[in-house]
């Protein structure tokens, strides 16, 4: 596993495909920047200490990074058959169910580090800004929201990945799909029942972006493991499909 791992890194290296995610995380962060200079009451909304850490948080889930991670997550698991290097990694041998584990938990870490990348520049942002009234509490309150939805968008999103790579498309209909979806939670989130449930808007709630019960947590947190659940079943149909058409 872990060669496979350093294998997968090294190609999504040589990709452009790592440099479309980091460009749309610095996009949505300077679009919001450049909204906070608005004013609001003749008060510009970027002086207020926090304000751009917590507005960055909605537009890039609902608008921009989960499409980016599933575009990701879909281009390097149906690279290979769409380039016609499968067959030759099935002469090595290579075990198919390792190799998509390989792909899926590289997504994950990309995940993460996207939103990682979206905390630093929110953050170095704030401190320029408002260095004096910025608590090390309150940085690392914001930190643990950003990886906590790094992690929650993995899983959302997982079953778009794993659908789109079973039904051999094109992983540009990922970006599409996830796109959809994601934007579709800024409706739900108008539901307290909705927002509980539905995957995307689940996500805020276990990071804790807006408040709500344990009961919630709790239901917002199966819902994402059962996005998670679904997705493995669906990449194990689609490695069972895999070896039999490489048998045949």
């Amino acid at each position: 596993m872990q060669k496979l791992l350093w294998a997968e890194r090294q190609k999504l290296r040589r990709s452009n495909i790592i440099w479309i995610a980091v460009f749309a995380a610095v996009l949505v962060a300077v679009i919001v920047f450049i909204g906070g200079e608005s004013l609001d009451s003749g008060v510009q909304n970027i002086d207020d200490v926090g304000w751009y850490m917590t507005t960055v948080q909605p537009w890039a889930t609902f608008l921009v990074l989960p499409a980016v991670i599933s575009l990701l997550g879909s281009y390097m698991i149906c690279r290979e058959e769409q380039e016609d290097t499968l067959k030759t990694l099935r002469l090595i041998p290579v075990s198919e169910d390792k190799l998509t584990a390989a792909k899926m938990i590289i997504t994950f870490a990309c995940s993460v580090l996207i939103y990682l990348l979206i905390f630093a520049i929110t953050c170095l942002t704030e401190l320029v800004l408002h260095f004096s009234d910025l608590s090390v509490i309150l940085v690392l309150d914001f930190l643990k929201m950003y990886v906590v939805e790094g992690v929650g968008v993995f899983f959302a999103i997982s079953p778009i990945i794993a659908l789109v790579s079973y039904m051999k498309q094109s992983y540009w209909l990922a970006l599409v799909l996830a796109e959809m979806y994601s934007f579709a939670g800024i409706f739900m989130s108008m539901s307290n029942t909705l927002k509980t449930f539905y995957p995307i808007t689940a996500v805020f709630g276990i990071a804790g972006y807006y408040e709500t019960t344990v009961e919630n947590r709790i239901g917002s947190a199966i819902s994402l493991l059962l996005c998670g659940c679904l997705s493995a079943f669906i990449l194990n149909g689609l490695n069972h499909t895999k070896k039999g058409s490489g048998n045949s």
